[in-house]
């Protein structure tokens, strides 16, 4: 079994963070550092007003920082930032370790979990938008990396080679990208013509929306309590309690200050969102800091113009509460569950057809009873409430609630 490499993190506190936050954003990065297949040997904190310009931390704390590296025989010095290109080079220099920050280590995770094409292109888009700027001494720093954390993905190695080929590879993954990209459209423009109805599972990564997917669907999907187990978007057909189908698709999970790069690079797995007919948003409810990750999920929303879709949002993991559970900043429209308790996946499952029937449209119809294909239509294209036979006509009355855009309904105007 590989030897996990030795890590030391450090973190500034600037004026503006609460010391709550600041642990809890430096317990994620040592569960990002471990995601990553490292071992963390050490914390170094500093607080501050704000990051130095040229050094990130004080002059004094970076010999601190480099004792403490030595002394824990650091392979690596994770910073809890993304650090500028001068800010790189110059903790560097005074230091015999490896140096990666934030950016990097969630990019070299997205590089060990990204298994489709478009995964992996993306992945290395976003590697060299993050290089490429950061290209002077960068020899230097990948000499130190060593093969480890930090290195791995399909862009690892172009990333010492020139700009004007980093540049070309860029432009020619970006034309890669843009023919997967309209592929998806049209995949998705076929799902729209074939009216699903399509959920998106929303939420910070490790909320368990992979773990909700498989238990409604049995799927074999990847299922580890890690930070972004999930990369590529899964969709599964589901049937609701009434026999009315839905796509579900699982998405990347969110995080606090995601690199912009992967905003961008990940645009695709995140336009799933945009798509959706509806969220359901998947929170972990045992963690300290679900507050702060639910918001990120909502700001997020925001960002991509999603927030005006219908939402149910899923306090997850009831199992794990320790004292009583307040519902945050979603409490309206909300659901505690633990995904591993049949009976509180039926009382989801319940919820959300009871959250779909409220966006769609009530009918009422008859027809021949002849017409027996009608009636299996409107079973697998609407929510039925109710069927009634009628002897004296020999006609069915079907109420139920309908897609107010789907051509089933628009059939019964008619």
């Amino acid at each position: 079994m590989k030897q996990k490499e030795r890590v030391v993190v450090v973190g500034v506190k600037t004026e503006k963070m609460s010391e709550e936050s600041f642990a809890y954003r430096m317990d994620e990065l040592k569960a990002l550092a471990e995601t990553a297949g490292g071992e963390v040997r050490g914390t170094v904190t500093q607080a501050m007003d704000h990051p130095k310009t040229g050094t990130y931390v004080g002059k004094g704390k970076l010999e601190e920082i480099a004792a403490a590296a030595e002394e824990w025989e650091a392979d690596l010095v994770i910073f809890n930032d993304e650090l500028t290109p001068s800010q790189l080079r110059n903790i560097t220099d005074s230091m015999d370790a490896a140096v990666l920050d934030r950016t990097q280590l969630i990019l070299d995770i997205f590089a060990q979990r990204a298994n489709s094409r478009e995964g992996k292109l993306q992945v290395e888009l976003a590697q060299m938008s993050y290089t490429l700027p950061r290209l002077r001494g960068q020899g230097h720093v990948l000499s130190r990396l060593g093969g480890g954390i930090g290195t791995r993905g399909p862009g690892e190695t172009k990333l010492e080679t020139d700009q004007r080929h980093i540049r070309d590879r860029m432009t020619d993954l970006r034309r890669q990208l843009d023919q997967v990209a309209k592929h998806r459209v049209q995949y998705r423009e076929r799902r729209k013509e074939n009216q699903a109805f399509q959920v998106a599972l929303i939420g910070y990564t490790n909320a368990g929306k992979s773990t909700i997917l498989h238990k409604f669907s049995e799927a074999d999907l990847l299922m580890e309590d890690k930070l972004f187990a999930t990369l590529d978007p899964t969709t599964k057909k589901l049937t609701l309690p009434s026999g009315f189908d839905i796509l579900m698709t699982d998405t990347v999970g969110f995080i606090q200050q995601l690199p912009t790069t992967l905003v961008a690079a990940f645009r695709s797995t995140l336009e799933e969102v945009k798509e959706a007919d509806y969220l359901l948003h998947v929170v972990d409810a045992s963690h300290p800091d679900a507050f702060n990750h639910e918001k990120s999920v909502l700001d997020l929303l925001k960002e991509l113009d999603a927030s005006h879709i219908p939402m149910l949002t899923v306090y997850n993991k009831r199992d794990k509460i320790h004292g009583d559970f307040v519902a945050s900043v979603s409490s309206g429209n909300s659901v505690l569950i633990s995904a591993n308790e049949p009976e509180d996946l039926k009382e989801l499952m319940r919820r959300l057809e009871e959250a779909v029937t409220s966006i769609f449209r009530p009918y009422v119809t008859r027809f021949p009873a002849e017409d027996g294909k009608k009636i299996y239509k409107l079973r697998r294209e609407t929510i039925v409430k109710k069927e009634l036979f009628m002897e004296e006509d020999e006609t069915y009355e079907v109420r139920g609630y309908a897609p107010p855009s789907s051509a089933v309904y628009h059939e019964m105007l008619e």
